[in-house]
């Protein structure tokens, strides 16, 4: 099992296959995109099996869910999804990503194992999605999302972002465009992830903006606490249900006390959080020859050193070294 020394266990593991994005999110990178990992650092599909075995199969992990950057740029992820659905015992298996590429590979990769996926879909309006994200791909994220659903990997889930004086005014519009297709929409409070270190807690739309929002054309009921778990998202029932929406506040309302993440990069270091500022190497202990039990000792020490909380509210808080695109989300 994976253990820290607060009795949390992680039984998720996000794993991150990229750091490459062929958006340019103005909450995340730079216009100019960022200093790409060489190849030879990141992961072979291998590796990345392997270290997903190792963890589904000696540490307890039952969830993994595959990240970027974006993920869908790697070349071998329908390979490695079939391989990983192929383990035993078996993982769920879920993606977050863009959806700039999901239309022609939903099938495939429902075919290869895929159960879910979570698109990010920050505006319904073309113009306000090439604002935030500098690039014309909003048909392409609609048409990934219709074929997700086609595909059956669901509940097709969405993930918005609200930026104060750009899409900020949309949230009911989002909750009411997923409710009409059968999406459950999720906002995200904006972190402190970006790699250009613009963020702003002044500038950021909290939970409670987006909720008061909502509930100008929506009722909302919290959902019992029981049903949330180990969840990010707190979750309201829309109308009287069974409809839902959830809000991640992982800056307002921090769920650190109920965690149950470790977090794999692209070039095989592990992180115990998010915001942690500090890595456990495991890809040089693969390219070693050391064993499979070797691995997972690393990995239960990576996760016992994991503090209590992420400390975004501390005035000592440190962003970390890497942004989003790089650790995963």
């Amino acid at each position: 099992m994976l253990l820290d020394t607060f009795g949390r266990q992680a039984v998720d593991l996000r794993v991150s296959l990229t750091d490459r994005c062929n958006l340019r999110c103005t909450y995340c990178m730079p216009e100019e995109g960022l200093q790409w990992l060489a190849k030879p650092e990141l992961l072979t599909d291998e590796e990345i099996v392997r270290l997903v075995g190792i963890s589904v199969r000696d540490l307890g992990i039952r969830e993994v869910r595959f990240t970027g950057g974006e993920p869908m740029l790697r070349p071998g992820l329908v390979g490695i999804v079939a391989a990983c659905a192929g383990l035993d015992p078996r993982p769920e298996l879920s993606l977050t990503t863009n959806g700039v590429g999901l239309a022609r590979t939903a099938e495939a990769l429902r075919q290869a194992g895929l159960d879910r996926v979570n698109v990010s879909l920050d505006t319904l309006d073309p113009d306000t999605f090439h604002t935030l994200t500098r690039r014309h791909r909003h048909q392409d994220v609609l048409d990934g999302l219709a074929a997700a659903e086609a595909a059956g990997l669901t509940p097709v889930k969405l993930n918005a972002v609200l930026m104060r004086g750009v899409n900020d005014h949309e949230a009911a519009d989002l909750l009411g465009w997923c409710l009409e297709r059968g999406y459950e929409l999720r906002f995200i409070e904006q972190m402190p992830l970006d790699a250009q270190h613009g963020w702003d807690r002044s500038r950021m739309i909290t939970a409670g903006e987006i909720l008061d929002r909502l509930r100008e054309r929506f009722t909302l009921a919290p959902e019992p606490s029981a049903a949330r778990g180990a969840a990010p998202a707190e979750r309201w029932l829309v109308d009287g249900g069974p409809d839902r929406v959830g809000v991640i506040a992982s800056v307002t309302r921090p769920f650190c006390s109920a965690c149950d993440r470790t977090r794999l990069t692209a070039d095989g270091q592990i992180r115990n959080c998010l915001f942690a500022t500090g890595e456990t190497d495991l890809r040089t202990a693969l390219r070693s020859g050391a064993g499979d039990a070797e691995i997972g000792e690393l990995w239960r020490t990576a996760m016992w050193g994991k503090k209590a909380g992420a400390g975004i509210d501390a005035p000592e808080f440190h962003q970390p070294d890497r942004p989003m695109s790089a650790i995963g989300g």
